[in-house]
């Protein structure tokens, strides 16, 4: 049985017995304890009872007296009804004790009481009966003899009744006082019973305890006794606590005695491995010195054949001559010369070639008696075990070492000799670069000399030289701060590079705002005038049409001043585009011819354009900046000249025509346009005045001829974006010549291409052509003829969504000319409006900028609508960035069309959209 088992069992026994003797005397004492304090209530009920009898009964008494003694006629009432109370209160009283004592003694006295009682019961109604009929009656008789005997025996019996209840709980304390004492005797009894039972049950465990104990504790101090791999075992008696203890003892044991052979084991191992390596660092020590392969393959063979307990070794290190790679015996071992061996072998010859160029040790055992010969002085005999190893570095085979021995090698001798020969080969390659260094030296020495003479001169230079570094030094300090007050220039330009880009922003959106507010009006404007120019066969006189021409020619010259407003602040910030292509020169001449000739018979002035004979067909540039600079030219040189002539020469450019010019394409073959004058001429001072902004030669000039000064300065940057620039040469009263230079072919993008945020509906137009949802139009293929125009858009339906009522009153006059309905609107909310009031809307003319809801959110909001998402719409704006444009195709715009609106474009418009 377990110890635990034991210890459990004696101590639930003990608890057992402890329990059930506290739950029976729990029990008695409780049984006690109720039967007393209902025996205690009882008796106390009891005595109450005879004590409420006698004290009811001398009530009775004294309310007789009382009702004797009222005078006749008085209330009785109130002294009968307390006589009725009494006289009930003793007979529920006496009837009660009769039923809680069965007692004879208290049965005869509850009998004679009754009997006695009830005599006096009938002599108190006799004197209450009397009291209230006769008036005369003698009490004195009744109160004072029948009455006061009656009571006195009354007393008597309910003082016998208190007497008998008190000697009943008298008797009855006695008989628990006695119970009790019987209980506490048991308790004693029952209390010595445990107490020896826990005694047995202690000893039983601490005998079988101890016993095993001195066991085991003899077993465990004979431990020390033994060494080695033995260890005593412990004898498992039982399987108790002390049985496991005993078991995991012995397991112990068995655990010490497996490490106590793994020690030995790794003893043995370590001293084996430290061995190796102090054999391995006393090999290697010793080539510390050794500076050529003889010496060292004579040391090496001479102690490594002997640790590893061989009787014979031959050491090999390759060799290269001619190309030609052999392994050749270096040193040798108790080798013994025989002519029919070879002293040397190339790479896979024999078991060491083989080994060389497996780069593998070999093992060979049992090997035969006439392989080879170890011999002494007193015979010879042959070895049975023959080991072949490498020595390799950096993955190359340099030398092969061969031993053989008449026993086996153990794994030690093997491990010391693979270890050595990877050592080994790091020692030969050392070997040979001290071979070579010591080489290089000697022919080192022999250049000593030469290089000594040589010094002197040396010396004399690297004077000159640290003199020359002096300077340097000197330059070099002064560099430096230069460089410190570039970095400070550098860094006050950067910020005022900062500065400019944020002001060319603001710049760039106040043009954008100006360019709006300039077109908006100017767009009514030049609409009306056109209609009625148009109209000039209707009710105008000539001075009228002629007014109406001013007006119209005044706004297309306001238009142009904007544009070339705009021009140049898109160049200044950087956001102008050039698209090259194919340009032929007669292109170019017959512009120039087409737009000037009328003007040059109109001012009697001689107009000339020569073209030199070697010139290409064509030019490689951007058609329409040509044109804008050529015309910016052309104007000035007619308007500066009142007489004389105007020529306009293309020619190549020469060979040399460049070298006085500061321009980085020199290289590059170029054209020249050359625009001469025979007008004021501008004197020298002036001549780079004129190329800036707004400027130009003096004031009374400004007054005379007009102009804003914006046309030589646009015409300037443009030619630096199309990669050439403009020479001027001039004197004052003599004319003027403007150069232009441009290259002939295509200059590499990044020098001419800047991005840009630039295309206007008007430069669109000049190239005769337009974009329509992604298709090319012809604006002069559209039929030309009114009656067609009429017939094809009469009685369509257009809404115009615009906030500028002057706008919406010009573009209705036009429209409705072609007895087309207009609806209008203020606003992008109106218009949604006014589209689902009127699904048969046929086309839209959206304003951009409008208040409440503007146009790009108008557009969206349609094109969300399903049966709207084909309906063609056509942005109107005077914005004229590129990026307006595609903002208004991404909202949602079928086209595009800037402000001022040129009618003949906007018909174009509306008939492409309306019958696509």
């Amino acid at each position: 049985m377990k110890f635990r088992t034991k210890l459990y069992g004696g101590l639930v026994l003990i608890l057992l017995f402890n329990i059930i003797f506290l739950v029976t005397l729990f029990k008695m004492i409780n049984q006690q304890t109720v039967t007393m304090n209902s025996l205690v209530s009882e008796l106390d009920e009891r005595k109450l009872m005879a004590s409420t009898i006698e004290f009811e009964v001398g009530n009775m008494g004294r309310e007789l007296s009382e009702i004797a003694s009222i005078p006749p006629n008085s209330v009785l009432s109130q002294v009968v009804n307390e006589w009725e109370q009494s006289r009930n209160n003793i007979r529920s009283s006496i009837e009660m004790l009769g039923k809680m004592d069965n007692r004879k003694e208290t049965q005869a006295l509850i009998s004679k009481f009754n009997t006695l009682y009830k005599t006096y019961e009938e002599v108190g109604n006799q004197i209450i009966i009397l009291q209230k009929t006769d008036q005369n009656a003698d009490f004195d008789k009744l109160i004072w003899g029948d009455i006061k005997r009656d009571r006195a025996r009354l007393h008597q019996i309910t003082d016998l009744l208190y007497t008998l209840q008190e000697q009943e709980m008298k008797d009855q304390l006695l008989r628990t006082k006695q119970a009790y004492n019987l209980e506490l005797r048991m308790i004693y009894i029952v209390v010595a019973i445990g107490f020896l039972i826990g005694l047995f049950v202690a000893i039983w465990i601490i005998r079988g305890l101890t016993k095993n104990l001195q066991r085991v504790s003899s077993v465990m101090s004979n431990v020390a006794l033994y060494h080695g791999t033995q260890f005593p075992r412990i004898g498992v008696m039982a399987k108790d606590e002390i049985g496991k203890i005993s078991s995991a003892y012995n397991r112990m044991a068995q655990t010490l005695e497996e490490k106590a052979v793994q020690e030995k084991a790794l003893i043995e191992k370590a001293e084996e491995h430290s061995w190796l390596k102090s054999k391995v660092a006393q090999i290697t020590s010793m080539y510390t010195a050794v500076e050529d392969f003889k010496t060292l393959s004579r040391l090496f063979i001479q102690n490594i054949t002997p640790m590893v307990d061989a009787h014979f070794g031959v050491f090999y290190i390759k060799e290269c001559n001619n190309g030609e790679q052999r392994l050749v015996n270096m040193a040798s071992y108790a080798f013994k010369h025989d002519p029919a061996t070879s002293r040397s072998f190339h790479l896979g010859e024999g078991l060491v070639g083989q080994a060389a160029a497996e780069k593998k040790p070999m093992m060979l055992s049992e090997i035969p008696d006439n392989y080879v010969k170890i011999a002494s002085g007193i015979g010879e005999a042959a070895p049975k075990h023959l080991m072949i190893l490498p020595a390799e570095f950096e993955g190359e085979v340099l030398a092969v070492l061969e031993v053989a021995s008449f026993k086996p090698f153990n794994a030690v001798q093997q491990a010391l000799l693979k270890e050595v020969m990877a050592h080994i080969g790091i020692t030969i390659n050392s070997v040979g670069n001290r071979m070579q260094v010591k080489k290089l030296l000697q022919d080192s020495q022999a250049l000593t000399e030469e290089l000594q003479s040589q010094s002197e001169e040396l010396q004399q230079q690297q004077e000159e030289l640290r003199i020359m570094n002096e300077e340097l030094e000197v330059q070099y300090q002064n560099s430096e701060h230069k460089k410190k007050e570039l970095e400070k220039f550098s860094n006050a330009l950067e910020e005022k590079a900062q500065e400019l880009a944020l002001t060319s922003q603001y710049k760039s959106e106040f043009l954008a705002n100006m360019s709006h507010e300039l077109r908006t009006p100017l767009n009514s404007l030049l609409i009306l005038a056109q209609m009625l120019i148009e109209k000039k066969n209707e009710n105008l006189t000539e001075k009228q049409l002629e007014y109406i021409q001013t007006i119209y020619s005044s706004g297309n010259d306001l238009l142009h001043l904007i544009n070339e407003i705009l021009d140049l602040a898109k160049v200044e910030a950087g956001k102008m585009e050039v698209i090259h292509g194919e340009v032929p020169l007669e292109k170019i001449t017959t512009f120039a011819e087409r737009y000037f000739s009328p003007l040059a018979r109109q001012k009697n002035l001689e107009f000339s354009i020569f073209l030199d004979d070697d010139l290409p067909e064509s030019i490689y540039t951007d058609e329409h900046r040509l044109n804008q600079i050529l015309r910016n030219l052309l104007s000035n040189a007619f308007k500066f000249t009142e007489k004389g002539c105007i020529s306009f020469l293309i020619k190549k450019v020469g060979p040399n025509e460049l070298d006085k010019h500061d321009f980085t394409g020199q290289n590059e073959p170029m054209l020249s346009f050359t625009i001469a004058d025979t007008g004021i001429g501008i004197s020298k001072d002036k001549q780079q005045l004129i190329f800036n902004a707004f400027m130009q030669a003096d004031g009374t000039t400004s007054r005379k001829y007009g102009g804003t000064g914006l046309g030589l300065s646009i015409s300037r940057e443009f030619a630096h974006l199309l990669g050439g620039f403009i020479d001027l040469s001039s004197e004052e009263g003599a004319g003027s010549s403007f150069t232009l230079y441009l290259p002939i072919h295509q200059l590499n993008e990044n020098e001419t291409q800047i991005p840009y945020l630039l295309e206007t509906a008007a430069a669109l137009q000049e190239e005769e052509s337009h974009s329509f949802g992604g298709r090319e139009f012809q604006s002069n293929g559209v039929v030309d003829e009114e009656t067609l125009e009429y017939s094809l858009m009469n009685g369509k339906k257009i809404l115009i969504v615009d906030d500028d009522m002057r706008n919406i009153y010009a573009l209705s006059s036009a429209l409705e000319e072609y007895e087309i309905e207009v609806l209008f609107a203020e606003n992008g909310r109106e218009g949604i409006d006014a589209l689902q009031e009127n699904p048969d809307i046929d086309l839209i003319l959206m304003d951009i900028m409008m208040p409440e809801m503007d146009g790009f959110e108008a557009m969206r909001n349609i094109r969300t609508k399903p049966e709207f998402q084909e309906l063609p719409i056509i942005a109107l704006t005077a914005k004229a960035m590129k990026h307006n444009r595609e903002e208004c195709i991404q909202a949602g715009a079928s086209d595009y069309i800037s402000k001022p609106i040129d009618l003949d474009q906007l018909y174009s418009l509306i008939q492409v959209w309306l019958y696509r």
